[in-house]
């Protein structure tokens, strides 16, 4: 039995009370699905900005059969209140709640800050105020930016290319700092490039696995920026929720107050994932095993490669991805074709 089996076991015999902020969102709500599987007392915040009440009714009743309980709080982490209210009681806070777009923080950054800064400190404080065990929150691999080498460690050069990076690596400054001199255990996850169920393929700032899921099922082009070789470290979301829920109770050594990478250590090139996605959905729908991808001029500002170095997740976590990009996709496709595409487009099964 490894340290999350472990855990897990442990977590069923005895539950504890969780705060799920951004619980509507995409890994928020696999987050929140987990914690209701093993048994767990759940509460969730959101203000629906960006999440969804599918997403919340999807978690819970996929989750059905877990014991757990769960209750949803409409609220906004910009007002404290709200955060001091839904942390009351809690053993572990788990703060997914953020504007995570980098285009979106180049148009306003000064929203950006103020729900990734401003809500971040409320949420922080609250925590405090509640006595809460530990406040486990999502950083990025974006403060890294254009900094040169990888993998990328947690020691490397911080070299941020947006105001979203920004606003990650100031969580980290506060959490490390609420931590010394309020007593509060915290521990950042710098996630690299996360993908699962339940993530949003629409809008301007999609991510790049569901935005090319929907355009292949739509039979839409899928666009590659530049020669196909840029890499990047996706990885599967049940492995966050692995990191996430390890990084709240694991007390062996000194775990907190720090960030950790959080990825799958194996980069993967866009030219690898489009054929990757296009052959998972080609078991389908046969046809669109013929598909390529429409290559145009790389953007500016794009990293041309980012992989996570995740030893010091997996030494003091006991951090052990269990997907790779392939069976990832191999476990989501199932959801990604069935609520990707209009129920007129649906997938025949």
């Amino acid at each position: 039995m490894n340290r999350y089996e472990s855990v897990c076991a442990e977590l069923r015999a005895n539950p504890r009370r969780w705060l799920v902020t951004g619980a509507a969102g995409f890994i928020g709500s696999n987050i929140t699905k987990t914690l209701l599987e093993l048994g767990q007392d759940v509460v969730g915040l959101d203000n629906f900005s960006s999440g969804y009440q599918r997403n919340v009714d999807q978690a819970v009743a996929e989750s059905e059969g877990g014991g757990g309980t769960f209750r949803m709080i409409r609220g906004d982490i910009e007002d404290l209140s709200a955060c001091q209210d839904a942390c009351r009681g809690m053993d572990y806070v788990i703060h997914q709640a953020a504007i995570g777009s980098v285009p979106r923080s180049m148009e306003d950054p000064i929203a950006v800050n103020r729900t990734n800064v401003d809500g971040f400190v409320n949420m922080l404080t609250a925590a405090r105020d509640a006595g809460a065990k530990r406040f486990v929150y999502a950083s990025s691999c974006a403060m890294y930016g254009d900094a040169p080498g990888t993998p990328k460690q947690e020691k490397s050069e911080l070299r941020a290319l947006s105001p979203y990076a920004v606003t990650k690596h100031v969580n980290e400054l506060y959490a490390a700092v609420y931590q010394r001199a309020f007593g509060i255990n915290t521990v950042g996850l710098r996630y690299f490039n996360v993908f699962g169920p339940r993530q949003d393929p629409d809008g301007a700032y999609a991510a790049v696995i569901p935005s090319w899921m929907r355009n292949l099922l739509l039979d839409e082009p899928c666009r590659i920026y530049g020669d196909g070789a840029t890499t990047r470290d996706f990885v599967y979301v049940d492995d966050v929720v692995q990191a996430n829920i390890l990084a709240s109770v694991v007390d062996e050594g000194d775990v907190t107050g720090t960030a950790y990478n959080i990825g799958s250590a194996h980069p993967t090139s866009l030219t690898e994932l489009f054929a990757l996605i296009r052959d998972s959905l080609a078991e389908k729908r046969p046809e669109l095993a013929a598909r390529e991808p429409l290559f145009e001029p790389f953007r500016s500002g794009d990293i041309r490669h980012s992989r996570a170095d995740i030893a010091k997740a997996a030494d003091n976590l006991g951090f052990a991805p269990r997907y790779s990009v392939q069976t990832g996709l191999q476990s989501a496709v199932e959801w990604y074709a069935e609520n990707l595409v209009p129920a007129k487009t649906a997938v025949p099964a």
